[in-house]
């Protein structure tokens, strides 16, 4: 069955009504696979829509127990990935609606700005590029002097320059995610938890609707859906196997990422502080975050599994995360630093870039062809936090428009 707190009886094939405007009968109109934040948000926008049902399936027992709640809670401004991509496109997008809905519902958040810092003159290459691409763009970006970082952020160090973000923020995720759930149940959608998803099938290439099976404790349940959404994050990949030919299936990558705590009240930024991008690197580098405590948090460092449960800490990168982190803030203690949680993003390869470039790797959301009401979310990592509701709405236009 499907577990769910929105309902009081088991979901059968038969207990939804269909829509008056549906050309078959099916038990839900949108199913949704996954309940991070970009499922939930995708949900609740489906579920907005006049006449019609939603059911958000997760394998795990409530929302956002994987990406969306093991990251660094970032709003993010949109300067590294390319004009054309959907990532800028949906991150731009992302953050207006994002900053909107917290101030809208009282959800915590602050927009702290942010301050990207070079030490030496290639670094400083690297910032003069961020920020020609961001006037392109009309992100709010500009250099900062010595003085007025030395006035503003005394402990921290840049040798060659600053350049700050005055659009980034963070948002307390799980409130996000609270807010969503509860406002796609109110709207009438399902969430169906501890329902992990163990086959899919289109009928007539997706024609006729999609059945989905779901296998929770040796009992499988089967329902069907008029379209069918993957926004399974860590396990999108492998969903997106059962369902298209051997030719267009891929190979799941993760990027795991190990954060780190800071047990001493000082130094403590009150901006957050990445250091200047790499090329071809799998992230942001050792970057200083603050939770809405403001709490000192450091990372990620980047480490390949080919396990997405993976969740163990691993210790090997801190010196190297040390010695990072001291460049920009001098007078950190490094034996107040230790291994605090750890996150891991679905990549779609190895050798792919977070910035523009040789290697960057895009989002991949497509109505996939020949399989009709089918929407595919795959490699759905940074900057996917905010761009949440901006997914949502490409999904919606994907499968409407």
């Amino acid at each position: 069955m499907f577990p769910s707190r929105a309902l009081s009886k088991p979901i059968t094939q038969t207990s939804r009504a269909f829509s008056s405007t549906a050309r078959r009968r099916a038990d839900f109109t949108h199913a949704v696979i996954g309940a991070g934040v970009v499922g939930l948000a995708v949900a609740r926008k489906l579920q907005a829509r006049d006449g019609v049902s939603t059911v958000l399936i997760e394998k795990h027992g409530s929302v956002g127990t994987e990406t969306s709640s093991r990251n660094s809670e970032v709003i993010h401004a949109g300067l590294y990935y390319g004009a054309d991509s959907l990532k800028t496109k949906l991150c731009l997008r992302g953050k207006e609606m994002m900053y909107e809905l917290c101030k809208t519902h009282d959800i915590p958040h602050r927009n702290l700005g942010k301050w990207i810092v070079a030490q030496d003159g290639q670094q400083m290459d690297a910032l003069q590029k961020v920020h020609d691409f961001a006037s392109t763009i009309g992100v709010p970006i500009h250099f900062i002097t010595k003085a007025e970082a030395a006035r503003r952020e005394p402990d921290v160090c840049a040798e060659a320059g600053i350049l700050e973000s005055p659009s980034t923020g963070i948002v307390d995720s799980h409130s996000l995610m609270q807010y969503l759930e509860g406002d796609f149940e109110d709207k009438g959608g399902v969430c169906a938890f501890k329902s992990p998803v163990s086959g899919i099938t289109p009928v007539n290439g997706g024609a006729g609707g999609w059945e989905i099976t779901t296998t929770t404790d040796g009992e499988e349940t089967t329902i069907t859906a008029e379209t069918l959404v993957n926004s399974g994050g860590l396990a999108a990949i492998p969903i997106s196997n059962m369902i298209l030919p051997t030719e267009r299936q891929r190979q799941a990558f993760y990027a795991k990422g190990s954060y780190f705590s800071y047990s001493l009240s000082q130094p403590k930024p009150n901006t957050l502080v990445y250091p200047a991008p790499v090329p071809g690197h799998g992230g942001l580098g050792t970057h200083l975050t603050l939770d809405m405590a403001g709490r000192v948090r450091f990372g990620p460092d980047v480490e390949w599994t080919n396990d997405p449960n993976d969740y163990t800490p691993n210790g090997k990168n801190l010196e190297v995360a040390l010695d990072d982190i001291r460049s920009y803030l001098p007078g950190i203690d490094r034996s107040a630093i230790g291994l605090d949680y750890v996150g891991i993003r679905p990549k779609l390869g190895k050798l792919g870039a977070v910035a523009s470039g040789k290697g960057f790797q895009d989002f991949y959301i497509v109505r996939e062809e020949g399989f009709e009401g089918f929407v595919n979310l795959l490699g759905i990592e940074s900057p996917g936090l905010t761009s949440a509701l901006a997914i949502a709405e490409e999904v919606e236009g994907l499968l409407y428009r």
